[in-house]
């Protein structure tokens, strides 16, 4: 699923880089529309492997979203998985990342499996791309199971 995500988003960006250097205005609304339709699929790829949680209980208050970084031409960000309950558990997050105006960039699923009761866990989420500027990722989902 992550290759044909990345395949179709590379292809989205070379098509528009090709189509805007026409110079043609509807070249560069294709161009345009296959980079938002990619982008769906990015966000759609990361709800369906939420939707595969069975018995997965909402967690977002456990979990949070450390400050990004780049690693290599990837962005990177740690998340933390606390867990309130007596018993181990883990976790499936999805975590977005948005630019500074909080238009979506990319998203991405993370297991942290294995939090011992009462303690923290911390896992890295990396975006599928290269992302520009200052993204801030942030935590959409988190399921505890």
């Amino acid at each position: 699923m992550r290759r044909t995500t990345a395949a179709a988003l590379s292809l989205a960006a070379g098509t528009a880089l090709t189509l805007g250097l026409t110079g043609c205005d509807t070249a560069k609304d294709t161009a345009g529309d296959i980079f938002s339709s990619a982008t769906a699929a990015v966000a759609s790829a990361a709800e369906q492997k939420m939707n595969e949680v069975k018995d997965g209980v909402n967690a977002a208050g456990d979990v949070s979203a450390g400050p990004t970084a780049t690693d290599g031409d990837r962005t990177v960000a740690p998340i933390t998985a606390t867990n309130p309950k007596d018993a181990a558990a883990d976790y499936t997050i999805m975590v977005t990342f948005r630019d500074a105006d909080g238009n979506f960039l990319d998203s991405v699923v993370l297991n942290i499996d294995g939090v011992p009761p009462g303690q923290s866990k911390t896992g890295t989420a990396r975006s599928n791309r290269s992302l520009s500027g200052q993204p801030k990722a942030e935590i959409t989902q988190a399921l505890r199971h």
